[in-house]
């Protein structure tokens, strides 16, 4: 028993009135109905929306947000294996107030022991338009989660109160074991995409999964890491467009560069022709809202940790594939995933410059 619901089922009108109690969102009323219903496209945690009744009507949110273990068991126990749950709780609990990026307000953020069942309780964003990896984004929305990067990275950048903690650093034996599993990883990659991803990008994965560089490569401690940068992972125009981004997802974060985000984003985040067309501007853009924030950045000095950056993008689109759930929509996005993240590693050199060192 974990002493807390672990499935959008087992959520009771009581405890979610006891969570909105502890917030100040629920005084003497009580909640007399709960219904709810899946959302999102997560991969390795499942999401659930809650419509609640009250008696008396109106006295506190009409939706909820709840996010729990991945129902799949592959996906649960990946996410087990990594401590993504654990992480993510952690997140919310510890380090969100103090970062300058918007996420939802949190309700309730529990973690079993065992890292495997976990609730997280959130404001309902709603109305809102959730990314979407496989349409893409406009260049407004792209500018919008460049801004956000700042807001993680700036606050974090060489700061000890938060890079210290001891549940961000690596752990080495999980980290041993991605890189163990890695080479059964892309060879799963292979044998499913092989007639379906471009042959030159298929040839940029094989080389990084072969590149003892790229396994053995150490973390530098710069910056927080959100470390699955993505459009799938926000969501824009949020409250009928009061706010125009929020940033969800935060199971992948971590201690490095936080060029590897930017490196993600631009690559396997937002397509190759809008990266294409826009890359100098939004990487200035970056450049822009880091100095704003307190850290001096030029185009010049970020360039090769950004073109590095985009081999995170090919190793989480190989890694995933082999170790969560397959769905259509899976394979469909870690196609797209590939593709971007290789396009720009191959415009621009990336193996190159990592066997540069």
């Amino acid at each position: 028993m974990t002493g807390f619901p672990s499935h959008p089922d087992e959520v009771s009108g009581d405890w979610l009135a006891e969570r909105l109690r502890q917030a100040g969102l629920l005084g003497d009323g009580r909640i007399t109905a709960v219904r709810w219903e899946a959302i999102g496209t997560g991969q390795v945690g499942d999401s659930a929306r809650f419509h609640l009744e009250y008696d008396p009507p109106g006295a506190g949110p009409a939706t909820l947000a709840g996010k729990f273990p991945a129902a799949d068991p592959t996906s649960r126990g990946t996410a087990a294996m990594l401590g993504l749950y654990a992480k993510e709780v952690r997140f919310y609990r510890e380090i969100a107030p103090q970062l300058e990026v918007r996420v939802p307000a949190t309700y309730a953020a529990e973690v079993s022991e065992d890292g495997g069942n976990f609730i997280l309780l959130f404001e309902d964003l709603a109305p809102q338009r959730g990314g979407n990896q496989l349409e893409g984004c406009s260049i407004e929305d792209a500018r919008h989660a460049i801004a956000q990067a700042a807001g993680i990275h700036a606050p974090s950048w060489r700061n000890p109160a938060i890079l210290e903690l001891d549940w961000l650093l690596p752990d080495p034996a999980a980290t041993s074991q991605v890189r163990t599993l890695y080479p059964g990883a892309q060879a799963l990659f292979r044998e499913r995409y092989a007639d379906t991803l471009e042959p030159e990008f298929m040839d940029i994965c094989e080389r990084l999964a072969a590149n003892g560089t790229w396994m053995a490569r150490s973390h530098p401690q710069v910056s927080l890491v959100h470390g699955d940068f993505r459009l799938d992972n926000m969501l824009f125009g949020i409250g009928n467009g009061a706010e125009p981004i929020a940033v969800l997802d935060w199971q992948t974060l971590g201690v490095g560069h936080p060029l590897t985000d930017i490196g993600y984003f631009l690559g396997c985040g937002i397509g190759d022709s809008l990266r294409r067309k826009h890359e100098t501007e939004l990487l200035d853009l970056y450049c822009d809202e880091m100095t704003r924030r307190g850290v001096p950045l030029t185009r010049g000095e970020i360039w090769r940790d950004y073109v590095l950056g985009a081999l995170h993008g090919v190793s989480t689109a190989v890694f995933s594939a082999a170790f969560v759930e397959r769905t259509p929509r899976g394979d469909a996005n870690f196609l797209s995933m590939a593709r971007g993240a290789c396009a720009l590693a191959l415009e621009h050199g990336s193996l190159q410059l990592l066997e540069e060192g």
